[in-house]
Order: C-alpha cells, then sequence, then structure tokens
C-alpha cells in the first residue's frame, strides 16, 4: 500500500485549502499589528521618545512574524502552483508594491535612530507608515479584485495568459472599498497592539484611533457585503466536477451567475458564523477598549481579522481565484492542486513544523510581555530602536 493514499486526494485538496486559510490568517493577526503599528506611527506619538517607544513594541518581534507570510507564499507555490502563476504574474505591479513597501520596513527600524536630526528620524517615520499602509491597501483591493474576479485564461494545453494591462485597472471602486476595509481592520489590531504594550498618552491616543478604527472596520465590511450581493456577480459551477481527477480547469464548466457567493449559506447555513465572527469581533473590539481590557481587545480584534478574512474563503468555495473572461478557467479546490503525492509529503511537513512555529513563537511573547518602559529608552538602559 502506498501510504499517502491513506488520505483521499479529494480530502487531501480540502485540507490544504484550509491550512492555506490558516496561514493567511495567522499572517494577517501576526503581522497585521505590526502594519498597524507603522500606520498610526505619526499619529499616536508626537515626540521623539514617543515614536520611539511605538517602534519598540515592534521592533523585537517584527521579523519572527514575517514567517507567516513566507509560509503562506510557499504553500500557494507548492499546493496551488496555477494560483501562485496568476497571482504572482498578474498581480505583478500589486506585488512589487507590497515588496518595496514590506523593504521599508526593516530600512526604517534599522536607520531611522542612526542619526538625532529630526528630518532624518521624520523621513523614516513616514516611510514606516508606508511600509505600514500599503501592504494593508494592496492587499484588500487584491482581495476585492479577486471577488469580482481575474482577467486571465487558459488555452488548450493548460498556458496561463493573464489579459489584465494596469495596476490602476485593479483600483476600482469595490477593491478600493476591501483595500480600505483592510486597512481598518488592520488599523484597529494595530491600535491595540499599542494599548497592551504602551502607557500614557500614546496609549490614549491609540485606543481613540482604535475604537474609531473598530466602528469603521464593521461598516466597511457591511457596506462591502451589501455591495456584494446587489453589484457583484459571483460564479458558480456548472453540472458535476470531479473532485478527485487531475487538475485541469477546463475540465469543469462553470458560469457568472448574480448572487453566487452567497449561494453557500443556503446549501450551508453554518459559515455564516464567518461574517457573525467578523462582525461581532470588531465591536467587542471597540466595546473592550472602553472598558480598558487590554487583552479583550486585541483578542477581539484577532477574531474580527478570522471572521473577515474566513467569509471570503466560505463565500467563494470552492473557487480560490475565479475568471473574469472565461469562468471555465477558473481555479477551484478541486482542479488547481498539486498531485496526490506533493499534497500528502507537504501535509507531515506541516504537521510537525507549525507546532513547532507556533511554541517558539508563544515562547517568545512570552518573554517579551509587558510594557515598553520609555524612562529605559530615555536613558538608553535597554531596548533597541
Amino acid at each position: 500500500m502506498i501510504l499517502h493514499t491513506l488520505i483521499d486526494y479529494d480530502a487531501l485538496r480540502v485540507i490544504w485549502w484550509l491550512l492555506l486559510g490558516v496561514l493567511l490568517i495567522g499572517f494577517a493577526i501576526m503581522d497585521g499589528f505590526d502594519l498597524g503599528t507603522g500606520m498610526l506611527l505619526p499619529f499616536v506619538a508626537r515626540t521623539d521618545l514617543e515614536r520611539r517607544v511605538v517602534i519598540n513594541t515592534v521592533g523585537p518581534v517584527w521579523e519572527g512574524n514575517q514567517v507567516w507570510l513566507i509560509l503562506g507564499g510557499g504553500a500557494i507555490f507548492a499546493a496551488w502552483p496555477p494560483l501562485y502563476a496568476v497571482s504572482f504574474s498578474g498581480f505583478y505591479l500589486a506585488m512589487f508594491a507590497i515588496l518595496f513597501a514590506l523593504i521599508l520596513r526593516p530600512v526604517g527600524f534599522k536607520y531611522r535612530s542612526k542619526r538625532e536630526g529630526m528630518a532624518w528620524r521624520s523621513a523614516w517615520d513616514w516611510a514606516l507608515f508606508v511600509g505600514g499602509l500599503v501592504p494593508a491597501l494592496v492587499m484588500g483591493v487584491a482581495v476585492g479584485n479577486v471577488l469580482q474576479g481575474v482577467p486571465f485564461h487558459l488555452n488548450d494545453e493548460l498556458r496561463i495568459f493573464y489579459d489584465g494591462t494596469t495596476l490602476i485597472e485593479l483600483l476600482n471602486p469595490y477593491g478600493l472599498l476591501c483595500g480600505l476595509l483592510s486597512v481598518a481592520m488592520l488599523g484597529m489590531h494595530g491600535a491595540n497592539w499599542l494599548v497592551l504594550k504602551t502607557e500614557g498618552e500614546v496609549e490614549a491616543r491609540a485606543r481613540a484611533i482604535g475604537s474609531g478604527a473598530a466602528l469603521a472596520t464593521v461598516l466597511l465590511f457591511v457596506l462591502g457585503g451589501v455591495w456584494l450581493y446587489f453589484g457583484v456577480s459571483g460564479y458558480r459551477i456548472v453540472g458535476e466536477i470531479a473532485k478527485d481527477g487531475p487538475s485541469n480547469p477546463l475540465a469543469k464548466a462553470a458560469e457568472l451567475s448574480p448572487h453566487a457567493w452567497f449561494a453557500n449559506y443556503a446549501t450551508r447555513p453554518w459559515i455564516i458564523a464567518g461574517p457573525l465572527l467578523g462582525i461581532v469581533g470588531a465591536l467587542a473590539s471597540f466595546a473592550a477598549l472602553r472598558a480598558r481590557r487590554e487583552i479583550g481587545a486585541i483578542l477581539a480584534s484577532s477574531l474580527a481579522i478570522f471572521g473577515i478574512i474566513s467569509t471570503v474563503g466560505l463565500s467563494m468555495f470552492p473557487f480560490i481565484l475565479p475568471s473574469s473572461i472565461d469562468p471555465r478557467s477558473s481555479l477551484t479546490v478541486w482542479d488547481a492542486s498539486s498531485s496526490h503525492l506533493t499534497l500528502f509529503i507537504m501535509l507531515v511537513c506541516a504537521v510537525i513544523f507549525v507546532p513547532i512555529i507556533i511554541a517558539y513563537t508563544t515562547w517568545v511573547y512570552r518573554v517579551l510581555w509587558g510594557k515598553v518602559d520609555a524612562k529605559a529608552i530615555a536613558d538608553g538602559s535597554g531596548h533597541a530602536y
């Protein structure tokens, strides 16, 4: 008996769809407060010391949080090769913008305090702001475009052709709405992190901004859902699809259909938990901030991120990347994965290494628990930045 046949091919495909969602949500939660902190830096901190306090809240952990981004990208590359090919080539300019912004972060962290001049430090503060805002905005815009369908098609040899042209095309109204939702969501998460890790005026400003961001998250999320229902057509599979067949998107039939992204709620009513968690989590974050419950606030914003991102995946299932110009070329869970053996080997690796990453991350945060000490920064007796 071949070992990898112990798990059916269709089951492995669903498992890796779930794992991909876990990795992307893990990135949004773990690296999301880093991005949110960068976005808020010019607004929650007004003096040089306050800005150093803010930077030192994420300075020891941001590099480790990037692991989730690497894991997510690696999972897409190995488990869903066609998805990797279309998204990383079709969204090339968007990916470049994200990469450029992410590069600004380590450079900003390392170089900001190398010189005393305020112009120098202010320039790097705004670089850190860009490094937080651009990835949050562009990633949200990308999700909005995925929900609308991406302009690509496959020929008879399964070669992928992307028919989009410019980054401006991605900045359509619905894409921008999703981008603003992403900014508000991660801004809320970053503010909650600052409330947890700082004191005094910085904490007070972060609390006020986080409260507004939480309400904005709820408003934009609900607006996005209403817009999706009335103004954006989804996609559905026509007829049967082989769930354990070879990865050939052209073997199925699919079509554009109004309200298609909401059909799963009729067949699987339990997935309503996704949007409910998104709304309840953001409202709970607002309530926790007003009640001065620091840990509760960041747990609530993490719950909101989980609910909002899972809503997209659950609504689209089994689609993972629909084609707006040739629905038959759309990539689904059942026809865009790697081989049965590859998915099994990757699953074994994930079972071994992901718990190790989680355990190490937990230990790091336990060691670094507590408020950033502004006095230690001022007298040079502690902290790195």
